[in-house]
């Protein structure tokens, strides 16, 4: 099989149930490659949760072997503990990508919702939507989350897409088509 041009692994973290999701591009096609969740124990001790969440992503990149890494950055909400446990499991997925070598890519919530359907404020129904049109698969997860994860590597490759690399860095957003078609003259037709 000819490897695909890149691969994005996608995670929507969560300690109860972390969802993730494999995107393959090649010229310009996308394609899902897979979604899934990992379900953990509620009432599991919270380091081994951490552990299960670690072991995982380590696998999905393993067997996957993903260019990339994205990954949804929690949100701001009224409980601390809730985001003090969020913000963990987080952090352990993010150091298995880093372990394995990968650039990690955070967004917000809010920018993911935007990239895939130009609402910031849309809803998850209206987000796996999109991703079933943009993906070409009719059956929907039997978890959100997993759909989640995957519209984080479909904003990550939108995000990259849209913003000129160089050196490794994204370069600062655009002002103007003027601009943009200084910094991307191929890209005109």
């Amino acid at each position: 099989m000819q490897k695909a041009s890149k691969i994005i692994l996608g995670i929507d973290p969560g300690t109860i149930v972390m969802g993730y999701g494999i995107i393959a591009i090649k010229g310009n096609a996308m394609t899902l490659v897979e979604m899934d969740v990992l379900k953990l124990p509620a009432k599991a001790d919270a380091y081994e949760k951490l552990e299960k969440i670690h072991a995982r992503v380590n696998t999905l990149i393993k067997t996957h072997k993903p260019d990339c890494f994205a990954i949804e950055a929690p949100f701001f909400g009224k409980n601390v503990q809730s985001m003090l446990k969020l913000g963990r499991a987080q952090g352990v997925a993010i150091a298995a990508a880093i372990q394995a070598g990968l650039a990690v890519h955070e967004y917000s919530p809010k920018k993911i919702k935007q990239s895939i359907t130009g609402n910031g404020n849309a809803g998850k129904e209206q987000v796996m939507k999109m991703l079933q049109h943009l993906l070409r698969f009719d059956q929907g997860p039997a978890y959100m989350d997993a759909s989640d994860a995957v519209a984080v590597a479909v904003c990550h490759h939108f995000q990259q897409g849209s913003l000129p690399v160089t050196k490794g860095r994204q370069a600062k957003p655009l002002s103007d088509w003027k601009t943009f078609v200084a910094r991307n003259p191929a890209r005109v037709k």
